[in-house]
């Protein structure tokens, strides 16, 4: 949940790096409260709630996985291969399953080598 809110925190930072387990994490906490907001519009038979939630986090979660392609060494333009069907999401998933350049690169030095001052616990 600490990576999920410092996401948030930096609601629309696109500069610098992620690590994996940031984008994962807040990825797997925004799929738990996309489900439980669908279950809420589903109970009140609305869909006010997942619309109000998911256009909240539309600019983090965009945002997360320019700076995770960022850490693999990639502009953060490739994030827009989403958008062709099927084959760009799984391309998408691929580049922010690789692990990220070792060492400082052109967005900036490795989170992983100052974890102490990038974990948000």
């Amino acid at each position: 949940m600490e990576w999920y809110i410092a996401v948030i925190r930096q609601y629309a930072v696109f500069t610098g790096r992620a690590r994996r387990k940031e984008y994962w994490m807040f990825f797997l906490f925004n799929l738990i409260f996309s489900l439980i907001a669908g279950v809420l519009d589903g109970f009140f038979g609305t869909v006010a709630i997942g619309t109000v939630y998911g256009v909240a986090v539309l600019v983090p979660g965009i945002a997360v996985t320019v700076r995770r392609l960022h850490d693999t060494g990639r502009s953060g333009w490739w994030a827009l291969i989403a958008l062709i069907p099927f084959i760009g999401t799984l391309v998408l998933i691929v580049l922010t399953i690789f692990e990220g350049d070792k060492g400082s690169n052109e967005y900036g030095p490795d989170p992983k080598a100052s974890d102490a001052a990038y974990n948000p616990s």
